[in-house]
């Protein structure tokens, strides 16, 4: 075939849910051996047109064309015999089962008679894995996988059915630097091999490193799609949100304001040794270090999620022993988790109780919960954040991305507290929903919180930190401020740990 020809067409796709019109008359089309990113705000129905793609979701109007001929998918079988596989976010894998077992579900070889050909489907398996360049044994059970690793037997799996079509959402949501450099490595092999790939990402630089093309889509129309030389990042900003985003400096720390949170030798064997940091009044700190260097241990053992074996901490001066969050949050902290789906939010239950769960003594009397009261806080900070939802009653489960972290953060604004742990603040969300975390990290500092956030992105921590602390293999490896906070030095101290005598650098002024 062509590359140059289109691999798929979508024309005209139209798809209405009650209520709304999720995607309205989008036209798209992909090549075989191209990278087409697909991009977004949450909402504007990228979500909503893969699904389609994928066979997920049918469509109300519209035609889909597959080689030339027109398709209609009734259900993710039908795509993937057609071809295309879609690799969501979140994966869909059987931890307890091998990688050759999660590969070749569905269609392992068999030996004579009805038995399983076991040799024969490990050396398969093998075979897509080399295509990949990945060194695995099909033995290994996924569950010790890595993220990175389990993205690879996703993509090794769709591989497998002989899938000329790749759809890859928010791939690098939950990956370090070097596993996202590892994927890109794996992208443009498929690519060179004549594979398309449709990529989704809230990352525009990811989407300059690794598309051919892209996309945008806004409110579930088509803006506009160009070859990635064509458009600058600013462009696509412009595009996704309607307006230019403002640039966010850190506020410089008052080194007068009081302490608010101080960590000294803090340990837990095979996660961190010997922590010791300090958090003003006012201050929003910032911890870099790649997937593994103990940054979300460390911020769940000043949570009390976990337990530390060594060290102290003192919240405004005073030692304590937080053996609970529920002792956490009676010293006024609060933690914003990695992970806000399995350890942030009640998926099934409504937006206003997520909010108001820390904070129900605020909304009882005698033990009872009084809702009017609830609801008036509930809808003042739904205002406040901006919170895109039909009610306080809506499921949590079916906001945006971006919307749910606000439900999180809601959460510590209703609770009041004085020591905010941010771990990973603006993963999965869109550009304009960032701009609005970091205007609020940094109201809340103004009021005189201490804000300590974990990020992979070491350009979020530079918009909205003054003072960046790299942790590497379970230690501190540095601390940069002022005029020392240049990327190049945290990235060397991230790597290769600071000073050659394996102390951490300090640098600051």
């Amino acid at each position: 075939m062509n590359r140059n020809s289109p691999l798929l067409e979508v024309v005209g796709i139209t798809r209405r849910f009650p209520g709304v019109t999720a995607v309205d008359g989008v036209d798209f089309s992909l090549r075989a051996g191209e990278v087409h990113a697909l991009l977004g705000e949450n909402g504007a129905g990228k979500s909503t047109l893969i699904k389609i793609l994928g066979g997920a979701l049918g469509k109300d109007r519209g035609t889909i064309l597959l080689n030339g001929a027109s398709v209609d998918f009734h259900s993710p079988a039908d795509a993937l015999a057609a071809g295309i596989a879609v690799i969501y976010q979140e994966l869909v894998l059987c931890p307890h089962l091998s990688v050759a077992e999660n590969v070749l579900m569905g269609h392992l070889p068999r030996a004579a008679g009805l038995g399983i050909d076991w040799p024969a489907a490990n050396r398969r398996v093998a075979g897509v894995l080399a295509q990949l360049g990945v060194t695995l044994a099909p033995t290994t059970l996924v569950g010790r996988l890595s993220t990175a690793q389990q993205q690879l037997v996703e993509i090794a799996k769709a591989l497998s059915r002989d899938s000329r079509i790749l759809v890859l959402d928010e791939p690098s949501a939950a990956l370090g630097q070097r596993d996202l450099e590892h994927l890109f490595g794996v992208m443009r092999l498929l690519r060179e091999q004549g594979v398309a790939l449709v990529y989704i990402s809230h990352r525009l630089e990811e989407v300059f490193a690794i598309a051919d093309r892209v996309s945008v889509l806004k409110d579930g129309r088509l803006v506009g799609h160009w070859p990635i030389g064509e458009v600058t990042m600013q462009g696509l900003v412009r595009a996704m949100t309607g307006r230019d985003l403002g640039v966010i400096g850190g506020a410089e720390t008052d080194i007068a304001a009081p302490v608010r949170l101080e960590v000294r030798g803090l340990g837990r064997k095979d996660a961190f040794q010997d922590i010791s940091l300090s958090l003003r009044a006012g201050e929003i700190v910032g911890i870099a270090g790649i997937v593994g260097s103990g940054r979300t241990e460390l911020l769940r053992a000043i949570f009390g999620a976990d337990q530390p074996e060594t060290g102290e901490i003192e919240v405004d001066g005073v030692p304590v022993r937080l053996r609970s969050p529920v002792q956490a949050l009676r010293h006024g902290l609060g933690l914003l988790p990695e992970d806000r789906k399995l350890q942030g939010l009640l998926l099934g239950r409504a937006l206003r109780e997520n909010v108001s769960l820390a904070s129900l003594r605020r909304f009882t009397r005698f033990g009872i919960l009084r809702p009017a009261q609830e609801e008036r806080a509930v809808r003042a900070l739904m205002g406040e954040l901006q919170i895109v939802a039909r009610g306080s009653g809506q499921s949590v489960e079916t906001l945006s991305g971006g919307n749910q972290q606000k439900v999180v953060l809601a959460r510590w604004l209703a609770r009041q507290c004085g020591i905010l742990l941010f771990d990973e603040p603006t993963r999965g969300v869109d550009v304009g929903a960032k701009e609005e975390i970091y205007r609020l990290i940094h109201a809340l500092a103004a009021s005189g919180a201490a804000v300590l956030i974990v990020s992979s992105e070491l350009k979020e921590l530079f918009a909205i930190c003054p003072r960046i602390l790299v942790m590497r293999e379970g230690r501190l490896a540095g601390e940069f401020a002022g005029s020392h906070l240049r990327e190049e030095e945290v990235v060397d101290a991230m790597l290769m740990g600071g000073r050659s005598d394996g102390t951490a650098a300090v640098a600051t002024g």
